[in-house]
């Protein structure tokens, strides 16, 4: 698994971060709680506004409905009771895609938005980590291909993506539970249980054997068993690069 990722890169917005990972690139930036607009808002919790721009031109359907997948999942990580009558505002900036990716979107309107939605989700959740909201857990997602042959794979290469017969994107919590299930082809019910155990390997690996519910599951990135590993080494690396200023 070969990503990279860098928390807090801006220093304008609340909390900020970017991720990259098979050809796909995200900074995202998050700003709240702020005033919201009366028409906007939730008595008893923070609304959220999820704005995601391409990487070229203006946003369309597909931007909307990817919004509206990272505004639900949010919803659950970030605990918004703790903030009503406020708006915490998320902007997602797509940097690059595949050449894969980008040739079929412009080619073919029937293009899958799965592949880009962990890297979504991925930089979301780091973002919210260099903030002060409370949180309710902490998010992995990865994608899992399945091939016209049966195979299933891992955080699939572009081309393999584009062979797929069927895409799953699935999220898990630091608890354990499942917290996104998005999966587009054709596929039966013993398929989806295999995409389910392999995403779960890729996001949790051996932690997913033993859960400790009490013990922050805290990125920069390398190569890494399972992205929970890779999220607890890059915010010890963002701990340790804003302590240096006190060995100087």
């Amino acid at each position: 698994m070969t990503h990279t990722s860098t928390i807090s890169p801006l220093h304008r917005a609340d909390g900020s971060a970017s991720y990259s990972s098979n050809g796909y690139s995200v900074i995202a930036a998050i700003n709240g709680p702020v005033e919201v607009q009366r028409k906007d808002e939730i008595p008893e919790e923070a609304a959220i506004d999820v704005v995601l721009r391409p990487s070229i031109g203006v946003g369309g359907v597909r931007e909307r409905h990817l919004e509206s997948i990272v505004e639900r999942t949010l919803r659950q990580v970030i605990i918004v009771s703790a903030h009503p009558r406020t708006l915490i505002q998320v902007t997602l900036q797509v940097v690059a895609t595949p050449a894969e990716s980008s040739a079929s979107s412009s080619l073919h309107q029937s293009a899958s938005n799965l592949p880009l939605l962990p890297a979504l989700l991925q930089s979301s959740m780091l973002a919210l980590l260099s903030t002060s909201l409370p949180l309710a857990m902490v998010l992995t997602s990865t994608l899992v291909a399945a091939s016209a042959s049966g195979e299933l794979l891992g955080d699939p290469q572009p081309s393999a993506t584009k062979e797929a017969t069927s895409l799953h994107v699935l999220g898990f919590s630091s608890h354990g539970d499942l917290v996104v299930s998005e999966s587009e082809g054709a596929f039966t019910i013993d398929v989806w249980d295999q995409a389910y155990s392999k995403a779960e390997q890729l996001c949790r690996g051996s932690s997913m054997k033993s859960i400790d519910r009490t013990e922050d599951v805290i990125m920069e990135s390398s190569e890494t068993d399972n992205l929970e590993d890779s999220i607890k080494n890059a915010l010890k690396e963002k701990t340790a690069r804003e302590q240096r200023w006190k060995e100087g």
